[in-house]
Formats: C-alpha cells, structure tokens, sequence
C-alpha cells in the first residue's frame, strides 16, 4: 500500500469514501424528505376518505407537503453540487472549507426546527 510522504497532503482512498458516504446520506435526507412530503400531501385525501373532512376546505397538508418535496429536491441538487466541488478539492489536494460547518446541514437543520414549531403550535392550538 502506497502511503503519501510527510510533506505530501494529497487525499487517499478513505478522503474520497468518505466523502462518497456523506453524500449518499444527503441523497438519503433529500430523499426520506420527499417521502414524507408525499404522504404529509396525501394526509388530506385520507382525512376526506376515513372521517368525512371535506378535502378542499383544508389546503395546509397539500401545501406542506409540497414544501418537503421541494426541501429534499433542494437537498439533492445541493448536496450533489457539494460534493463534485469537494471531489474535485480533494483531487487539487486543497481542502480550505471543511473547517466550517455544512451550510447544507445548519439549513436543514434550522428548517426542521421551524416545521416542529409550527406542528406544536398546530397542535396546541387546535
């Protein structure tokens, strides 16, 4: 096995497995999130089939449902444009911006922490 030398700082086979890994959870976040999406969009239908709601006084599930679908499709796009610009820092051996926290990951983070206030208050309300 071939190991770099002291004074080299080119990235082996575990930098590129690595960052291989984190993407494919991105895909799987972006993923699980449409998902959801769709069922929290469907939520509606199947409150009009079971307990007689009508489906069109109450839009909300339809509209945040939609808003999952588009927050995992904005995973993916981001998460695939991160991971080619760290593929190819890893390939010029310059790796300047792992220092500081995923933008991506503070985003989705800060998002799913406002989604759980608003269903709390949704639900305290209600």
């Amino acid at each position: 096995m071939v190991t770099p030398s002291a004074g080299q700082s080119g990235a082996d086979a575990r930098d590129y497995l690595a960052e291989e890994r984190t993407f494919l959870a991105w895909i799987r976040t972006g993923f699980a999130s449409m998902g959801f999406g769709f069922v929290v969009a469907r939520f509606g239908f199947y409150l009009a089939e079971i307990h007689g709601v009508p489906a069109t006084s109450d839009r909300s599930s339809l509209w945040s449902g939609t808003a999952f679908i588009a927050v995992g499709v904005a995973v993916n796009l981001l998460s695939t444009w991160r991971h080619l610009r760290v593929v190819e820092e890893l390939n010029r051996g310059q790796l300047a911006d792992l220092r500081r926290p995923s933008r991506n990951a503070v985003v989705l983070a800060l998002f799913l922490a406002l989604v759980g206030v608003v269903m709390a208050l949704y639900l305290a309300l209600a």
